[in-house]
């Protein structure tokens, strides 16, 4: 067997990255690297990841479930030849990756003999299924539950008793209950993602079946990049305006009177936050990535509507 391969699944905005950056920081002395995926030309999960993996990899502006699978593969071939040679490689999807595809690439005999898949870990949103179960009926969400050796419900500190329970119920329909972990702030324990066996290479028949399951892309990504701070009251505005198109957004701002001080952007569903963004961070003053289903979002004049926050 190979260097173990741990690949993070989930809902958008459901805490993969937080959950890898608890993995990579309490990682019982192995040393991990990371492979990120990010929907999007601006790839701000390697940034959040990169101050505690021994090495980030970027795979951005595709999907590791389809356009990427090849830069996947060459990225860990990469890894591999790395001196010293890490001990452990997580790997996170995007959240719109179907990653049964992904699966099927690293079961690949010839791959899993150097890169074996040990534990493929779904994050789901406990607050975001409390509130609406019927997220589980949507195609690719349970294609990532269904996919998963374990499934961490994260947010679960958010939710009542209550709640939390019918989160437990929705997912336990498509996985038993003993997989399924409530966690807060995305701290699984590593044990159950280096729970050691891994996954067994596939046979040959089973490769020539294997299809892609969505090969006609569901969402689409636009990136707003500004070298100046931006205005806050505006940018709320212009955020407030967007939501109703988006899925998910996230990424790095400075705003006029702090522009030394960025911050992390995060959105999801009608859920805005902003928080310190790591230290160290260089580059623009400000890099978003706006994820809306195909067709929804007018990417121009989403771009033109963040334009205008720009500090005059």
């Amino acid at each position: 067997m190979g260097i173990p391969v741990i690949l993070v699944t989930g809902f958008l905005g459901a805490g993969k990255t937080t959950l890898i950056n608890h993995l990579l920081t309490a990682n019982q002395g192995r040393r991990l690297a990371a492979v990120v995926n990010d929907f999007g030309a601006v790839n701000i999960d390697a940034d959040l990841i990169a101050e505690n993996a021994d090495g980030v990899m970027s795979l951005s502006n595709g999907c590791i479930c389809c356009s990427l699978q090849g830069d996947l593969l060459r990225t860990l071939s990469g890894l591999l030849r790395r001196e010293p040679r890490p001990e452990g490689i997580v790997i996170e999807t995007s959240g719109v990756s179907d990653p049964a595809e992904v699966v099927r690439s690293l079961l690949d005999p010839v791959v899993w003999k150097d890169a074996t898949l040990e534990t493929v870990v779904a994050v789901a949103d406990a607050r975001a299924l409390a509130d609406d179960p019927a997220l589980l009926e949507d195609a690719l969400c349970r294609s990532q539950i269904a996919s998963a050796d374990v499934v961490a419900l994260n947010k679960a500190d958010l939710v009542d008793e209550t709640a939390l329970a019918r989160a437990r119920a929705a997912l336990a329909t498509l996985k038993p209950e003993r997989v399924i972990f409530p966690v807060a702030g995305g701290r699984i324990a590593p044990e159950l993602a280096f729970a050691g066996g891994g996954h067994e290479p596939a046979a040959p028949d089973a490769r020539r079946a294997a299809q892609t399951r969505f090969a006609t892309p569901r969402f689409e990504t636009t990136t707003f990049t500004a070298d100046r701070p931006l205005d806050m009251a505006a940018f709320q505005a212009a955020i407030g305006r967007l939501a109703p198109r988006l899925v998910r957004a996230k990424g790095f701002v400075t705003f006029a009177g702090q522009p030394d001080r960025p911050m992390l952007f995060q959105l999801v569903g009608d859920r805005a936050t902003l928080g310190p963004a790591p230290a160290g961070l260089a580059g623009d003053a400000v890099r978003l990535v706006l994820i809306g289903e195909m067709g929804r979002l007018d990417a121009d004049a989403a771009r033109a509507m963040l334009a205008a926050c720009i500090q005059a």
